[in-house]
């Protein structure tokens, strides 16, 4: 394969391919759209409510308490699903403000 310059058909050739590209809108919007996986960008960009991390912040605990001085399975496991569901959300909301 030749390391040089385009000569000047192969430049007209290239040109005339990408024109041909730019016209296709199909493959312009599966271009644009293929990096991006709808579930994990919608995760990404999720910024929760204040009120909202302060209620599930106040849950877990709640269940932890129950949890720890009853020792019923329900509860803990309970807990044990909504524990990372409030990290994640007060670890969002942190991130978003420090970032402003």
């Amino acid at each position: 394969m030749a390391t040089g310059r385009l000569s000047d058909d192969e430049r007209r050739i290239l040109a005339e391919m990408e024109r041909a590209l730019r016209r296709d809108r199909r493959l312009d919007r599966r271009l644009s759209t293929l990096h991006w996986r709808p579930g994990l960008s919608r995760m990404a960009s999720y910024t929760p409510h204040p009120l909202t991390v302060a209620l599930l912040l106040a849950v877990s605990i709640g269940l932890m308490v129950t949890g720890v001085t009853t020792a019923q399975p329900p509860v803990i496991w309970a807990f044990a699903a909504l524990w990372p569901l409030t990290l994640y959300a007060l670890f969002r909301l942190a991130y978003r403000r420090a970032q402003t």
